[in-house]
């Protein structure tokens, strides 16, 4: 071979066309593809062999299609093709490839910032750090962990010594869940040269490993934590093992919520970067979503930004950095960003958490709307020019700030710009950052969308915890720190709109002379969509769940459930609080105004507002159960997001007053009822049920349905349609009913890849919707996913034998269905037997009318249901989907023992898949709730299943075996 064609550019004969495209840009398509492809790629020129041999690429390919527990084979490309014979021909020269391998073998032992800026303080009393540190600034702590025994515990010969079998997760840029055994974690970083090397990053490192929780303990300057108030499977993830060898880091974030942190380094050096809140480093670009406002970033791995963006910052643009040592615990207050690069192997632990000083920014965080969630992460640039003028005119306190070109580089800095900074007198703790931005609550609140209630905004995905969660976080931090009420007053007005709701619920007491809410009676109750005040002996629920359309339709369907439940003196009748009052209240002119009524007709106040899309019948219940058949009907085809957005804002509420129940609901008391309490509840909800079902329902009028005809269509997945004509009502009202499910099949696929794909972030517990279990964040097997299809049949008519000219069909009509029978909406007293010490029970526990303490029961027994908003009519199953996943929590005993009490006979299936559990999977797949997220939950082991009987059999077998009774 001659020197010409060693130093030829083999570049334009080697990739052609494709030569225009910048090395980037090629191996960007290159991680697109399949190992398979790119491995046939490498045999098209010599410099296609470069670029499909790197390490980095396999890295990204195999992490990108590996899940479950991963064993490293010394390099990337073995460990996906067990195949690795790379090298570097000559003749082809790249800039960008050169960068990516010198990174990959790049040493850091001298790598540190000698003359870091961060303060150390030792023996920090907890005033001191109050006053100084929390929530303010990053300070260093030496000395929180010398007691500690991870301090020698926590090396990598002895964990591998005592944890070699454990696995752990694995951070890496996938929304796949990685794990490896710690054994074959230490191999891989023996000998791995990735430029961005995984690192052990495991918040269910207590679960896996609950030893290693006795080896350290929450310093005394974090130990209040407003989040430990939540049982275990409701408090989002928040403390996090960290192994880590040189290299490897956590690029540039802003941790959870707005939470603060606490790291403590065991052994190795990390170097830390920070900048205040709002000054996005440079190399980092922000997407803010305008519909939930997750601010999602993409950002260099923090070897690359030190390496290529650190260098080229001037003096005044520099973080605020050092470097952390063994036994050093550094504090990252809340919104800071952040980026660390370890220096050599390190292991470590960090926890989370919500004191008083971050409370209101947690609470801001997880309030609807998106300007300001994106505003307290990125300052300025969540705005548009437009906005930004209008907000710099606006805020006149800011004005003169805004024009400064001050900029946080050391923490003397920060310390000068917080003691300039003042409003109206007072000072901003947070500081003013670059162009008047400051981190401070009152400044920060102004982005908040007023018009979005918390009631009837869509949820971001990116919050820590779900909304019925926070409702019951701040419900139970009121009962449980009265002496701080003053602040979650405030935290709950802003994530709320606690004051609102308040005094829409005064104005109806004052109506109904009712005594207006005490004290301990300010936060709406429980953790339901629709605001409940317990007032004294009664209950006041306001209706604003999915808008003023949807809410009106529960109320009048709600009114009309009652009216036939009294009109037939139903048994179910006295296991369901009464109604004390109903109307409609309403703001105009600014004053609340109130119109009592009975769910029949329309009132001038609701036909004049021109919020009411759905035609409605003008006779009888207006907005009955029928009409909210038709609205579900039009609701049914759409995405998630549109059906949102339709709630919209409006200032008319229906509301309802209801007896207060004695008692405590079974979600309070689950995990202390025996065996025999529960099932006596499995009975007691399956005679309701009965009950229920049995109820005579309002005939279906189908001439005066506009948008429901006579002759209904349906359309299957392939697009053929089916026309069936139905010659009674009873066939006609399973038309309804499986013409909504039909609709919501064709986009089921769609909808579930959205919900259980979504975009993955180490320290977010997804929780979502009504059915909120821990780890829903767990995806369904997407090849279930693809099989939904040929799993769901195209034509429900014929699933259910409902077609009229069959011998059998419509033999059973459909029923009126609660569709929410959940663990918050059974409510249970003391059964008779028990005692108090001190005699009496009901007389010893009775304060003011009701009973206070039930410490000494020991038996309970159901006595009422609560909540028939979400009535419907169609098939009895659907009622069984609740129980059985929410309060029976998939105890198929219970579901026997309940089963015995129902009596009733369910609509027989037909064909090849003559199986109850075939249609109560299906209910399961179509449902607009998070079922399927319940299911992968309770039962673990069916997200390796194969096939959707699998789950099917697993999950719902029992019903086969069940027949009615006559």
């Amino acid at each position: 071979m001659d020197d010409s064609s060693v130093h030829r550019d083999r570049r334009p004969e080697a990739l052609g066309d494709l030569g225009v495209l910048p090395d980037e840009t090629l191996c960007s398509i290159l991680e697109s593809l399949s190992p398979r492809d790119v491995a046939r790629l490498a045999c098209v020129s010599s410099v296609m062999y470069v670029l499909c041999n790197e390490e980095p690429l396999w890295m990204s390919l195999c992490l990108k299609g590996a899940s479950g527990l991963l064993q490293y084979q010394g390099c990337w490309k073995k460990t996906t093709l067990l195949h690795k014979d790379i090298y570097l021909p000559a003749g082809f020269n790249s800039l960008f490839l050169y960068r990516r391998l010198y990174r990959c073998h790049t040493t850091l032992e001298s790598f540190h910032a000698d003359d870091g800026n961060v303060e150390r303080r030792k023996d920090l009393s907890l005033k001191d750090f109050y006053d100084q540190y929390d929530a303010k600034k990053p300070v260093m702590l030496t000395g929180l962990a010398e007691t500690w025994p991870a301090r020698h515990k926590w090396t990598t010969d002895q964990l591998l010594q005592n944890y070699g079998d454990v696995a752990f997760k694995i951070s890496q840029r996938s929304s796949r869940k990685v794990s490896m055994k710690f054994k074959d974690y230490v191999s891989y970083m023996e000998v791995q040269h990735d430029e961005d090397p995984l690192y052990i990053f495991d918040e269910k490192f207590g679960e896996v490993a609950p030893s290693l929780l006795k080896d350290y303990s929450v310093p005394h300057l974090f130990q209040e934590d407003f989040f430990d108030i939540l049982d275990a499977e409701q408090r989002p993830s928040y403390r996090w093992l960290i192994i880590g060898p040189q290299r490897s880091g956590a690029s540039w974030h802003v941790d959870p919520a707005l939470t603060s942190a606490w790291n403590t380094l065991l052994s190795g050096r990390k170097r830390w970067a920070l900048y205040p809140p709002g000054k996005v480093p440079l190399g980092v670009t922000v997407h803010v979503n305008e519909e939930d406002g997750d601010v999602n970033i993409e950002t260099p791995s923090s070897l690359q930004w030190w390496l290529d963006y650190y260098p080229l910052l001037p003096d005044e643009d520099k973080p605020i950095e050092c470097t952390q040592l063994p036994g050093e615990t550094i504090y990252v207050p809340s919104g800071w960003w952040h980026c660390v690069l370890n220096l050599e192997t390190t292991i470590a632990v960090t926890q989370n958490y919500v004191n008083s000083n971050n409370f209101e920014f947690v609470c801001l965080d997880m309030a609807p709307g998106y300007r300001h969630k994106g505003v307290c992460r990125v300052g300025w640039l969540a705005l548009d020019e437009e906005t930004y003028e209008n907000v710099r005119q606006s805020t006149a306190c800011y004005s003169d700030l805004s024009r400064k070109e001050k900029r946080a580089k050391t923490i003397k800095d920060v310390d000068n710009l917080n003691s300039e900074s003042t409003v109206n007198g007072a000072s901003r703790n947070y500081g003013l950052w670059k162009d008047g931005f400051s981190y401070d609550i009152e400044f920060l609140s102004i982005f908040l969308d007023r018009d979005r209630d918390h009631y009837l905004s869509p949820w971001s995905v990116g919050n820590s915890i779900g909304q019925r969660e926070l409702r019951e976080w701040l419900s139970k931090l009121w009962i449980q720190k009265p002496q701080m009420r003053e602040l979650i007053w405030k935290g709950a007005c802003i994530a709320l709109n606690a004051d609102k709701w308040l005094e829409c619920a005064s104005k109806i007491c004052a109506i109904h002379n009712l005594p207006l809410p005490s004290d301990d009676e300010r936060l709406p109750v429980g953790s339901g969509s629709n605001p409940v005040y317990l007032v004294g002996n009664s209950v006041v629920k306001i209706f604003v769940e999915g808008g003023l359309e949807a809410s009106l339709y529960g109320f009048g369907t709600e009114l009309e459930f009652y009216s036939l439940l009294h009109e037939i003196n139903s048994p179910l009748k006295k296991h369901i609080p009464s109604i004390l009052a109903n109307g409609i209240i309403y703001v105009e002119d600014g004053s609340f105004n109130n119109f009592t009524w009975d769910g029949k007709g329309v009132p001038d106040v609701i036909s004049k507002s021109n919020l009411i899309k759905t035609k409605c019948d003008v006779h009888g219940f207006s907005f009955g159960v029928w009409g909210k058949k038709q609205l579900e009907y039009k609701n049914a085809g759409m995405e998630m997001d549109e059906s949102d957005s339709l709630a919209g804002h409006s200032s008319i509420w229906p509301y309802m007053i209801i007896k207060r129940c004695e008692g405590k609901m079974f979600a309070d008391l689950r995990d202390t009822l025996s065996w025999e309490d529960a099932t006596n509840l499995a009975s007691f909800l399956g005679e309701q049920l009965n009950h229920l079902h049995l109820l005579p329902h309002p005939p279906l009028n189908i001439s005066s349905l506009t948008d429901i005809e006579h002759e209904l269509s349906f359309t299957g997945t392939d697009g053929c349609g089916a026309t069936v004509n139905y010659k009674s009502n009873t066939a006609a009202e399973w038309g309804v009913f499986l013409r909504n499910l039909t609709m919501m099949r064709k986009n089921v696929s769609s909808r579930l890849t959205k919900w259980y794909n979504l975009p993955s972030f180490e320290h977010l517990n997804f929780l979502l919707k009504k059915y909120e279990f821990e780890d829903m964040g767990d995806p369904i097997p997407s090849s279930l996913i693809e099989k939904i299809d040929e799993y769901v049949p195209p034509d429900f008519a014929k699933l259910l034998n409902i077609i009229e000219n069959l011998p059998r069909g419509a033999c059973k009509p459909c029923s009126w269905i609660h569709s929410d029978i959940m663990d918050d909406n059974i409510y249970m007293e003391p059964s008779s037997a028990y005692s108090i010490s001190s005699g009496n029970a009901e007389d010893a526990a009775k304060v003011n009318g009701h009973l206070s303490s039930y410490d000494e029961v020991k038996s309970w027994h159901p006595s009422y249901i609560l909540d028939f908003s979400d009535l419907s009519i169609g098939d009895p199953l659907f009622d069984l989907i609740p129980i059985y996943l929410d309060v029976f929590r998939g105890d198929s005993d219970l579901l026997k023992r309940f089963l015995e009490s129902y009596k009733l006979p369910f609509a027989s299936p037909i064909s090849k898949y003559a199986r109850l559990s075939y249609v109560a999977m299906c209910y399961c797949i179509l449902h607009d709730e998070n079922v399927l997220g319940a299911i992968f939950t309770i039962w673990k082991e069916l997200r390796s299943a194969k096939s959707w009987e699998e789950v099917e059999l697993t999950v719902w077998g029992e019903l086969n075996n069940y027949n009615g009774f006559p």
